[in-house]
């Protein structure tokens, strides 16, 4: 018997967005389902940015659909991302760097208003980065600590606050060295792991093939190509990137294959 598919959690059919005279988003399709990464890429100006912020609440789209768990939705603000189940960590990572960890994590969310129920605050950290297999030697050590790795850590736990069905991130190892980046993407697999969907918007095709099951290619604001990592190159990905249909790479394959036919007997 075959696996069954795993359950779809957010689509996007015909999402459009323009800003002026600007058409950032046209048309754009998404699937994400429980348990999967998708890899966002394109060049710039190529309508990333705006679609996360469509899916965080930043932007109301003009025209499209936007469906969670089965069910047509809106979002029009952050707050109403959120209580659906969307959760997005920005490239910035919005962080106090004098606070420590345990205070980044529930700034906004304290347990008790009026009053902060450290204890419960500190269990509930511990339990959140235990969820990621972080590596954070405690709770309370300042965020300005931290190297890139773990502050990115400390974000995504961060977001896991609201039990969120889909989690997004903003180019997650950017500017990151070899160690921090290996860090970053063992915590997208234990956010798969954890059965969440995630998208995951990246330039670094290295990360793409390391992680995604899925990579989705946006060119001028409009998709440009739906790929299952396995079966696909980086140069196809990089083609379908800049519109390149006949790029030196496409020509030396056809030129292989042409030799290798010849070569055949007949």
């Amino acid at each position: 018997m075959s696996a069954q598919p795993p359950p779809g959690v957010l689509s996007l059919r015909g999402i459009s967005k323009t800003f002026g005279a600007v058409a950032a988003l046209t048309d754009i399709d998404l699937d994400v389902a429980a348990g999967q990464v998708v890899a966002v890429v394109g060049d710039n100006g190529a309508g990333k940015s705006t679609l996360v912020k469509v899916l965080a609440g930043v932007h109301p789209p003009d025209a499209g659909t936007i469906t969670f768990e089965s069910r047509v939705v809106e979002v029009p603000t952050p707050a109403a991302a959120h209580r659906l189940g969307i959760a997005t960590v920005f490239q910035d990572l919005a962080l106090c760097e004098n606070l420590d960890v345990v205070d980044n994590l529930f700034l906004g969310h304290e347990l008790r208003p009026f009053r902060l129920d450290t204890v419960a605050m500190e269990t509930r950290s511990w339990e959140l980065l235990r969820q990621l297999s972080a590596k954070i030697p405690t709770v309370r050590i300042p965020v300005a600590s931290l190297s890139g790795g773990q502050r990115q850590t400390v974000a995504i736990a961060r977001s896991l606050l609201g039990d969120p069905k889909i989690i997004i991130l903003d180019e997650p190892t950017a500017a990151l060295g070899v160690a921090q980046t290996a860090e970053v993407l063992n915590l997208v697999e234990r956010l798969r792991e954890n059965g969440l969907g995630v998208i995951m918007i990246t330039h670094n095709m290295a990360d793409v093939k390391a992680v995604a099951d899925t990579v989705a290619v946006l060119r001028l604001g409009r998709n440009n190509g739906l790929f299952d990592v396995r079966d696909v190159s980086t140069e196809e990905i990089v083609a379908a990137i800049t519109g390149a249909s006949d790029n030196v790479v496409a020509r030396r394959a056809a030129r292989r294959t042409t030799t290798s036919e010849e070569g055949l007997p007949s």
